[in-house]
């Protein structure tokens, strides 16, 4: 309440005058809405997730003539592939050490540090010299560029899904956790449409020698601007106090890991059957394509790009969806049709033009509806003092199990016993997934 002279005398106001409104609202850091905590998670999510496409793509249609131009295109793009694994073997680790020395030097630090990590390492790819020009030295500094991607990636958790969890309306957690899930359609049509377009307008020999680099340029340029404009939400002290006031603080992987190991294995296998599909449907296909297919990249890379807006349709009706049935009931009842989807992979893909379109499409779709509630779906069960730590080692290790061999496998297994062996490697992911969810469920229950 407050008082206002008026020319009638003194008036008594029951609300307080607007300029009061204004600092108690400034002051208050705790009326931060989700839907601004969701924006800097988007922004995130899209900048990492276009970086990490245009090094799958290249690692296809680039790396192994330029590379690995000593084996033939099979064995060359499977060496493409052991290299994309080192970032997420790299990630992990680079979460630690970025939780170190946030324990120490505090979050800007850490988000600075993995700034200048990843935009030397993505603009060192596209300065590499060929491996005509360096022989294995340049296979060498790919790989050591990968793995610095890798340790920048895992120290570029900022912690903003776990706030947004927490902060979330218990009804509209669904709707909020598939936002930042939006960032993978984005970066993959973007990081197609760039490849598309070079293909399309220069000649192969011009690509392979010098317009290949380009998507690692706009690369570096995104990530830059991406990291920045969330250094600049997180070090605001509305941000700082509210991550504060949830505990939403790093803790040393040792104890972690001997408190909550349990919920860290669980809450990655859960969204395996996701993350399985999500290479299934992205990097293995177009591989396929491009040494078993006389069927133009250009014309697949098209049909993916509309197979991803069909991913982003997925992603924000798996929202409502889990708002209705709840998270982890979306996740399992989406493994099983994934698991369904997994034995008609070698028809599918065996089918001419109309075949792979049809699985690019359905996969897509399947993808966006999994993948949309595959982040932190039982992160919950972390206390909140271990859940920040907690949700960026559950998503590298989701990730590394998930993802991160995927398309050296698929495309291996694929091309030595058949088809059909893609199928139960994601068949396989579907089992997990619906595994680890059993298993959560039961825990719950005893508990």
């Amino acid at each position: 309440m407050s008082t206002i002279n008026t020319p009638q005398g003194a008036v008594t106001a029951l609300h307080p005058v607007p300029h009061q409104i204004e600092r108690n609202d400034h002051d208050d850091h705790s009326l931060i809405s989700p839907g601004e905590i969701a924006v800097g998670v988007v922004i995130g999510r899209a900048s990492e997730y276009f970086d990490f496409f245009v090094y799958a793509i290249a690692s296809v249609l680039v790396f192994p003539a330029v590379f690995f131009p000593f084996v033939d295109p099979l064995q060359g793009t499977l060496y493409a592939f052991a290299v994309f694994a080192l970032a997420f073997i790299a990630r992990p680790i680079g979460t630690a050490i970025s939780m170190a020395v946030q324990r120490r030097m505090g979050r800007e630090a850490k988000l600075t540090g993995a700034l200048l990590l990843l935009g030397v390492s993505t603009c060192g790819i596209a300065l590499l010299p060929t491996y005509a020009q360096q022989g294995s030295t340049a296979i060498f500094l790919l790989a050591v560029l990968r793995v610095g991607q890798g340790l920048a990636l895992g120290g570029s958790w900022d912690g903003l899904p776990s706030l947004l969890a927490l902060n979330a309306p218990p009804e509209r957690r669904g709707w909020y956790a598939m936002l930042g899930q939006l960032g993978a359609p984005v970066g993959f049509v973007i990081a197609a449409g760039v490849f598309w377009y070079l293909l399309s307008n220069i000649a192969m020999k011009d690509f392979l020698d010098w317009g290949w680099r380009y998507p690692f340029y706009t690369a570096f340029a995104i990530n830059v601007v991406a990291l920045f404009a969330r250094l600049r939400l997180v070090a605001t002290n509305e941000y700082s106090h509210l991550l504060e006031e949830r505990e939403l603080q790093p803790t040393e992987f040792g104890e972690l890991s001997r408190s909550q190991g349990r919920n860290v294995v669980i809450g990655a296998l859960a969204a395996l059957a996701s993350y399985a599909l999500f290479h299934v449907v992205t990097v293995f296909p177009l591989s396929w394509i491009r040494l078993f297919s006389p069927r133009s990249v250009t014309d697949f890379l098209e049909v993916q790009m509309m197979g991803a807006g069909l991913a982003a349709a997925g992603i924000v009706v798996s929202g409502l969806i889990a708002d209705k049935v709840g998270r982890r009931t979306t996740l399992g009842s989406l493994a099983v049709l994934i698991a369904v989807f997994s034995f008609f992979v070698p028809s599918m893909m065996s089918g001419g033009d109309s075949g792979e379109n049809t699985f690019v499409l359905i996969g897509f779709l399947l993808l966006g509806l999994s993948y949309g509630q595959a982040a932190g779906a039982v992160t919950s069960n972390f206390p909140t003092r271990f859940r920040y730590s907690g949700a960026a080692y559950t998503s590298d290790l989701s990730w590394l199990v998930g993802a991160g061999f995927a398309p050296l496998v698929a495309l291996g297994l694929a091309s030595h016993f058949g088809l059909v062996y893609v199928g139960l490697y994601l068949l396989s992911g579907a089992a997990c997934s619906l595994g680890a969810l059993s298993l959560n469920r039961a825990l719950d229950i005893r508990d």
